[in-house]
């Protein structure tokens, strides 16, 4: 008798205190997979690993491979299979597997975090209560240790707000109101224990013309920058006193969370703040993004890559409501100031004028485009590649989500489709692409 061929599993799995971060990887035996991470010499008990995400596929080397190649600027360390996890990322992940060729079939993806999650794998591991601990102590833990929020370096503040026209700040209201730490006493600032967008706008206060700025200051489990944990949240704001000289007041709002959704934060980002500079946390992007842009502020953040072509983010680029920035940022800074790898970019609804990037456009007649960078996929659609943009070409085409940063749509083209494109070309799935459309003809 013939012996049944072994299936073949891709998963996602995670780490209860490391929520920024997931491993993917591909096994024979999911059960023995989780016993294993459950039991790595040198973990601490309580961080338990759990299943994201499983299913079943035909080749998982290969889908593994193709998971590497698309999400490659996601791996924490390019020799390991760690990825840099949040919401929106998961579902990039989840969504690339399940529109892979090798696709079988979908055994489990976690729970809305809203319930409670149930496991598809017999216990390998010990209960909290066998552990003699309890759900409060684990979550304490994992919020000491809590890393998915990347902070922003000095440089990259600047260079980016460096090609904009200073005017727009002149007597404005900044507020910066995610995750920005500014150790202050009596009046004087510690530099090395203040977050970058603090200190830059500290340091051109009177150069930019501010009117104020409000920061928030968060001093509790997580230390930022070793500024002190007194598990107290501070409001911080600068402005120009009758006498011209820059006033600096502290308050500690009795309940104040500090949270951009606190009610205190929105009350000031709706009644007070005019630009909202910051870079929100990437595990809750998108709901930042959503009040932003609701309170119809200007506002300069910084947010994933990817967010052009994630469906939750697509609307606004449509409805004109964001565009690139002028920058794209690779090197972020963890609470100790190490450096860490992570694609992000600009994104803005301030004026855009003379976009270096434009240069990358070659926009051009479709018979000019060379032919190995111009192919039509499986449905006939249009596909161009190292830039290359067909002129009076009147269908909807796909490009990369690189194009659409370097300013396409600032350049009489529109997304026609608010998700994500897949082409294929001979039954075999290409990475995911913008599809757009020419608007304005000449």
């Amino acid at each position: 008798m013939e012996k049944e061929k072994a299936k073949q599993y891709i998963y996602i799995v995670q780490a209860s205190l490391e929520p920024s971060k997931c491993k993917i990887g591909k096994t024979n035996d999911l059960g023995r997979r989780l016993s294993e991470y459950n039991n790595m010499t040198g973990k601490s008990q309580e961080n338990i690993y759990r299943y994201l995400f499983t299913c079943e596929v035909e080749d998982m080397t290969q889908v593994e491979k193709d998971i590497k190649d698309e999400f490659q600027k996601f791996r924490e360390d390019k020799k390991k299979e760690i990825y840099f996890f949040n919401a929106d990322l998961f579902e990039e992940y989840v969504k690339s597997i399940k529109l892979h060729p090798s696709f079988v079939k979908e055994i489990f993806t976690k729970a809305d975090d809203k319930n409670p999650i149930v496991k598809i794998i017999k216990k390998t591991t010990p209960s909290l209560k066998e552990r003699g601990l309890t759900k409060k102590e684990v979550l304490q833990k994992a919020q000491k240790s809590k890393n998915d929020e990347f902070y922003t370096r000095y440089e990259d503040i600047e260079k980016e707000i460096s090609m904009y026209d200073k005017k727009i700040w002149k007597d404005k209201v900044v507020f910066c109101n995610c995750d920005d730490a500014i150790d202050e006493r009596n009046g004087k600032i510690n530099e090395k224990r203040t977050s970058a967008f603090a200190l830059f706008f500290i340091h051109n206060f009177k150069n930019l013309g501010l009117k104020k700025l409000i920061c928030t200051h968060y001093s509790g489990a997580i230390d930022l920058f070793n500024a002190g944990s007194e598990s107290v949240v501070y409001l911080i704001t600068y402005e120009v006193g009758e006498d011209g000289k820059i006033k600096i007041r502290k308050t500690s709002p009795k309940g104040y969370t500090g949270s951009f959704d606190d009610p205190l934060s929105l009350r000031i980002l709706n009644e007070d703040a005019d630009i909202v500079c910051t870079n929100p946390p990437f595990s809750r992007a998108a709901d930042y993004w959503k009040i932003t842009i609701k309170s119809g502020k200007k506002f300069l953040i910084i947010s994933n890559i990817t967010n052009v072509k994630n469906k939750a983010y697509m609307r606004y680029f449509i409805d004109n409501k964001v565009w690139a920035g002028y920058n794209r940022v690779d090197w972020f800074q963890d609470t100790r100031k190490r450096l860490i790898d992570a694609a992000g970019h600009w994104y803005t609804n301030l004026p855009i004028k003379n976009r270096p990037k434009y240069e990358l456009l070659k926009i051009i007649p479709l018979k000019d485009i060379p032919e190995k960078y111009k192919k039509n996929d499986d449905n006939k659609i249009l596909i161009v590649n190292e830039g290359y943009i067909p002129d009076k070409y009147k269908k909807p085409f796909a490009v990369s989500p690189r194009i659409i940063l370097n300013g396409l749509l600032e350049k009489g083209y529109k997304m026609v489709q608010d998700s994500e494109y897949v082409p294929y070309i001979n039954g075999r799935r290409c990475f995911g692409m913008i599809l757009v459309q020419k608007t304005v003809f000449e």
